[in-house]
């Protein structure tokens, strides 16, 4: 880590308290070089724009989806004790916490070099913890820069205009200089991986939009109460509401971040989320790139993933459901795996804990299978009534101008680590 001209900046952030991270955290969005041409904020900043160093992107991009280690699983459920909870989709840790360890999102970024992807849903744990529970900083951060992958060249093709972005941030949002942050969930996967789950417990799906059971469900009595149910829309809303956290929470760390090393930003929504997926339907609006569909019994188009770099658990990424599930499946037991006996772990005896969780058999991927390709051919996508692919949340980084903080507010709007992010951070500057 590139520590020379940087050091004080580190050493600070590294002593800055939690409680005053906590307490001292506000949205902070004028930059150097922004300017609010009227109202009652009327400013022109004087200083020129400042893109983050590699080194504080890599910082902040790390709070924000870092590897932080192994995944601690959950080691119990009543109905099929004593064999370990096999809940899990990932065997590694981020620094965000994931609804059962599914960990179904990624994270993306782009700055004035590109767009990226921070590839660590699936990533190995970077080091063991210390016999103190720590890890070391400057590993953290290098195991983040090793797993970048440039998807494309300048900043990310996003207009900082309504109706893409809502009307109180276009003079703000996504302006040279800046880092945005934009975690992107699977939503496919995670209602799949809660229809497993809903079939360890005991339920099984029940279509509430159009009244009926899924048909052929009580071919499975032998290993399911099929007259035990949820409700599509409820499952799939509550799927929904799980990796709305797993999304806000990756932008929190983040936030969090900004505060010990003195940079402004905040997280944000107000967002086109189907543009921004790829969505559009304006080449000059590409956003992300998602592939996306469209079909005159949804609201809206629906995205489904980036070929090659993030697919949804759906077709046309898969072609049918069962083989959706089947790749979740290998995902959680296959090499790599939560529940692989071969995948190392933090436990004295990971080979004895990992083997401890039953692999889902043949009748199960039948019964998940047969529900999720229900709704497929039911709504003529997967999930049903939400988005495949669900994004809501953005942290923006960016330097701060102080001059206009201290001319329209009482001393207090920053930190101590924003009057001193220059001295520490860029001292040659």
């Amino acid at each position: 880590m590139e520590k020379s001209s940087q050091s004080q900046g580190i050493d600070s952030m590294l002593s800055f308290p939690l409680m005053e991270a906590l307490l001292g955290r506000r949205s902070r969005r004028f930059f150097m070089g922004a300017e609010i041409p009227d109202g009652v904020f009327a400013h022109r900043s004087n200083k020129k724009p400042l893109p983050l160093t590699d080194l504080e992107k890599m910082l902040v991009v790390s709070a924000c989806g870092g590897n932080t280690s192994w995944h601690h699983l959950i080691y119990r459920a009543e109905r099929y004790a004593p064999h370990l909870s096999n809940y899990a989709g990932a065997a590694g840790g981020r620094v965000f916490p994931s609804a059962a360890g599914f960990h179904t999102s990624q994270t993306f970024f782009t700055d004035d070099d590109g767009l990226y992807l921070l590839d660590m849903r699936d990533a190995p744990a970077f080091a063991d913890r210390a016999d103190d529970g720590r890890l070391d900083l400057e590993s953290f951060v290098e195991n983040v820069r090793k797993r970048v992958k440039k998807l494309q060249d300048g900043r990310l093709q996003f207009p900082s205009e309504v109706p893409y972005t809502e009307a109180h941030n276009t003079w703000v949002f996504n302006k040279p200089s800046t880092l945005v942050v934009v975690p992107v969930g699977d939503l496919a996967q995670h209602v799949l991986l809660n229809i497993c789950y809903m079939l360890q417990n005991g339920l099984v799906l029940f279509d509430d939009i159009n009244k009926r059971a899924i048909p052929g469900i009580d071919r499975f009595r032998d290993i399911v109460d099929t007259a035990s149910v949820w409700p599509l829309t409820f499952v799939e809303q509550w799927s929904l509401s799980e990796l709305t956290v797993e999304l806000g929470t990756s932008c929190y760390a983040g936030v969090l971040m900004l505060q010990a090393m003195g940079l402004g930003g905040w997280m944000f929504n107000g967002i086109d989320p189907f543009a921004m997926l790829g969505a559009s339907g304006k080449p000059e609006v590409p956003g992300l790139g998602f592939r996306f569909d469209q079909d005159e019994r949804w609201p809206y188009p629906n995205p489904t993933g980036l070929a090659g770099v993030m697919e949804g658990f759906c077709p046309p990424h898969y072609p049918d459901m069962r083989a959706a599930v089947d790749a979740l499946f290998e995902r959680k037991f296959g090499p790599g795996g939560p529940f692989h006996p071969d995948t190392p772990g933090p436990w004295q005896d990971s080979r004895t804990v990992r083997s401890a969780a039953l692999a889902h058999d043949e009748r199960f991927r039948e019964c998940v299978a047969l529900q999720a390709q229900y709704v497929y051919d039911t709504f003529g996508k997967f999930p049903g009534t939400v988005p495949s692919m669900f994004l809501i949340m953005y942290l923006q980084a960016h330097h701060l101008d102080l001059d206009f903080y201290d001319k329209f507010y009482k001393p207090g709007s920053y930190l101590r680590s924003h009057a001193r992010h220059t001295a520490h951070w860029h001292p040659q500057g």
